[in-house]
């Protein structure tokens, strides 16, 4: 019997983001689904400003952004006439330290459609039609035998269940997934087609009465597509009747200026109730969970689908690590540890986010821009509790010594102007200039790829950075040297080099110089930039000690074997 390194059961983004940052890394992975066919539902209305970062190291963003459009401005009615227009990101722009800083408009099926292409460059291509009924540790726990509905059994060393809310894959392994319904909090939902012409398509209309509302967003790439969310029909005792495409045509006519046979088409109908869920743990021995399959929530702020696809960034390349023999199977543990508390949090921002946009309905020109907030780019959530951010010896500990918890303030640099990163945040980008050509390039396109980086500022980095390369070239991990705009030059070193022509990298990183504290000293500074974007270290570059043990930690050779308890239970 064949043996796969990580078998993915579940296509949707969760699982083609992670199948694609598997197999870029060479890993022998297989993804599959139950559905017959792709779903050919919009769902979510797209990624939002760190997904796309994301997809852009998966070498995709432009397609996405070709395929998708700008975020919407909103049109709010009430007694079916315009009361108010609002543009969340009227005076919004891309900071330095962002490429993007708002999401995209895109039907999820579009979105897949993308990623299944992609994965498919790579000779791996999904497997539809196959529903897992089965999951059990082999012996000696090196394994996992996976059972079908087909009555096959196939091996795979590491499962992850990107299977949504109603996992299977969760269920078998007997995880709890706590939590609430709220049965009164009901929309029904479905893609549409209006007669053409029937509204604007450059505004997602908003209609929010007393008695009900009904939301009418264009579907990008359509000509007469809409995304249709609408408060529900109910009985005569108030409970909510089931979607139907004649109930959409009435709540139309109900609650807007359109007549009901302006719905040309309705489908893909579901109702839709707000779910509060969260798996007890994402880890059960060598099956993972992530996406819906470990975390659910309420769709204000448009969460669920981003929070699954940071899910699949975290954990991708630590499997690739593992898998190659680069990290001992330990590095596995700070997956749960890393996006458990993240998934808490964010289960929390976006139940706040309803209650913050129900509040706001109830006014005229209220509407979803109350669900908003800079929270919901996902561009500040980083990992400073985890195991994988302690960082140089000088770095902030809790009083008791342990790593920050997930509330911890955010540092400052020392002018007070701007965030400077500590280990565990995201790593910011910076434009800048390609040292050899003169191209204008930018830190994130640097980290592109699946690889760990590291930037030296400074002229006293370059020892530093010549002895990560001789020591870790062969594993993965890359360096680069970021010269300040009057620094000459050492066209003899190794690795990459970029010019910060403009400064904004030394401002972003601390003033490329960072003692761990992030107060910016002067000195030169070595940073270690994860595969995923995210600070793993920042050191005086004197301190090679602490850069090597963290370098060997991800990229040395495994140092202990792995132990778990058995599916269903435990990790010891």
């Amino acid at each position: 019997m064949g043996m796969t390194d990580v078998l993915i059961v579940g296509a949707g983004p969760t699982g083609l983001v992670l199948a694609c940052d598997l197999a870029r890394r060479g890993a022998a992975v297989r993804i599959v689904d139950r559905s017959p066919v792709p779903p050919r539902t919009s769902r979510a209305k797209g990624p939002n400003a760190r997904s796309l970062e994301i997809l852009d190291d998966l070498g995709v963003a432009e397609e996405v952004l070709a395929a998708g459009s700008a975020p919407l401005p909103m049109l709010k009615y009430r007694d079916r006439l315009p009361v108010a227009e609002t543009d969340p990101w009227a005076d919004s722009a891309p900071p330095p330290g962002a490429p993007y800083d708002r999401g995209r408009l895109i039907a999820q099926w579009r979105l897949e459609e993308i990623l299944r292409d992609r994965l498919a460059g790579y000779g791996v291509r999904v497997e539809l039609g196959r529903e897992v009924t089965g999951l059990a540790e082999g012996p000696g726990g090196r394994h996992v035998d996976v059972t079908f509905a087909e009555g096959r059994t196939e091996r795979a060393r590491y499962v992850v269940g990107c299977d949504g809310a109603h996992s299977s894959v969760r269920k078998r392994l007997g995880i709890g997934f706590e939590g609430t319904t709220a049965e009164d909090q009901v929309m029904v939902c479905g893609d549409v087609d209006l007669a053409d012409g029937a509204l604007d398509r450059t505004r997602w209309h908003q209609w929010f009465d007393e008695d009900g509302a009904v939301m009418l967003c264009p579907i990008p790439g359509t000509r007469t597509g809409w995304w249709f969310q609408a408060g529900p029909e109910r009985d005569a005792r108030g409970r909510p009747l089931a979607p139907t495409a004649d109930g959409f045509r009435r709540l139309l006519a109900r609650h807007t200026a359109l007549p009901g046979p302006a719905v040309t088409r309705a489908e893909l109908l579901s109702t839709y109730r707000v779910n509060v869920r969260m798996a007890d743990r994402f880890r059960a021995g060598r099956v993972f969970l992530a996406g819906d399959a470990a975390h659910v929530h309420a769709v204000a702020g448009g969460l669920g689908m981003n929070t699954g696809i940071q899910d699949a960034f975290n954990l991708g390349w630590k499997l690739g690590l593992v898998l190659a023999g680069h990290a001992g199977a330990e590095l596995l543990d700070t997956y749960e540890e890393e996006r458990l508390p993240v998934a808490a949090r964010t289960l929390d921002l976006t139940s706040e986010r309803l209650r913050a946009t129900l509040e706001a309905i109830r006014r005229p020109g209220g509407g979803l821009d109350a669900a908003i907030t800079p929270d919901t780019t996902g561009l500040g959530v980083g990992y400073r509790w985890s195991s994988l951010a302690r960082g140089h010896s000088e770095a902030r500990k809790a009083g008791d010594g342990s790593p920050e918890a997930p509330d911890a303030e955010v540092r400052t640099a020392r002018d007070g102007e701007r965030p400077a990163p500590g280990p565990g945040d995201r790593a910011p980008d910076a434009p800048c200039v390609d040292a050899v050509t003169g191209a204008r390039t930018r830190l994130h396109r640097v980290f592109a790829g699946p690889r760990t980086t590291v930037l030296g500022f400074g002229p006293g980095s370059a020892a530093a950075l010549r002895e990560v390369a001789a020591a870790f070239s062969d594993a993965g991990v890359r360096i680069c040297r970021v010269y300040a705009a009057h620094e000459d030059r050492d066209t003899s070193a190794p690795g990459e080099a970029v010019v910060d022509d403009e400064g904004h990298a030394a401002a972003a990183y601390g003033r490329g110089a960072s003692d761990g504290t992030g107060t910016g000293t002067g000195t030169s500074t070595v940073v270690v930039v994860r595969p995923d974007h995210h600070l793993g270290l920042s050191a005086p570059a004197a301190d090679a000690r602490s850069v090597h043990a963290y370098l060997h930690r991800l990229h040395g050779a495994a140092r202990s074997a792995e132990r778990f308890s058995g599916i269903g239970g435990r990790r010891r």
